[in-house]
């Protein structure tokens, strides 16, 4: 197979423009950290699954967000896992999500920054690396290991927004607060609740993929979280 050939492969057409994913090397890491405990079972982690699925839908309407956003997902329960890792938007594959299991909270800020020193592009005398990552974190409980260490870890790595959502009222946002001053809460588990969190990670995607070139450096924008949720003070 010739190089026009491999590059017709990576022509990705969004409504009339065709991009090549190969002609972007500067990318926003999207950074998924998602609770699948025990106390997530049935509906919640039916509507995590349907959320992750409108999230990659709606981005991949999205031309900007097409050409930069990376999104990988780690979920936690007993343990961690990185399930997709740094993907691009148009090659992701949806993960198998079942719930059970321990909130090693802990554990999932270990492995995230892991992944960044891993997956992350540092910038070289020659060419930019990636954006700093955006990273969210969904949660029903408290951790049930020790999460103190990894969160300082984590804060070496200065990703430039940590955004956790504390679901329902079992949730531990004095442990989110400590880990990020940007927490929000919403009551419930219900999928209504779960839907309009994904919304909002979709929608501050795509805010923060249009700010990159406009506000280099800045601090990402992010939307006004959904209607109903807390910004924890």
């Amino acid at each position: 197979m010739n190089g026009s050939e491999d590059q017709a492969k990576l022509a990705v057409n969004v409504k009339g423009r065709y991009f090549y994913m190969s002609e972007f090397s500067r990318r926003l890491p999207v950074y998924l950290l998602l609770d699948i405990s025990g106390s997530m079972a049935g509906d919640p982690i039916e509507a995590v699954k349907h959320g992750v699925r409108a999230l990659i839908s709606e981005l991949r309407g999205d031309p900007q967000a097409l050409e930069t956003a990376y999104i990988s997902v780690i979920t936690f329960n007993s343990s961690a896992r990185q399930v997709v890792p740094l993907t691009e938007l148009m090659l992701f594959k949806e993960p198998e999500l079942n719930a059970g299991g321990a909130t090693a909270l802990g554990a999932a800020l270990k492995l995230l920054t892991e992944c960044i020193r891993s997956e992350v592009r540092r910038s070289t005398e020659t060419q930019k690396g990636d954006w700093k990552p955006l990273v969210f974190i969904l949660t029903d409980g408290a951790p049930t290991d020790d999460w103190r260490e990894a969160a300082e870890e984590l804060k070496k790595t200065h990703p430039s927004n940590i955004i956790a959502c504390a679901a329902g009222a079992y949730a531990d946002t004095r442990v989110l607060k400590e880990i990020t001053e940007c927490v929000l809460m919403m009551n419930t588990l219900s999928a209504g609740d779960l839907s309009q969190f994904f919304a909002w990670v979709s929608s501050s995607v795509k805010m923060s993929s249009k700010s990159l070139d406009s506000k280099p450096g800045a601090n990402i924008e992010l939307p006004p979280p959904p209607q109903g949720f807390v910004i924890v003070p």
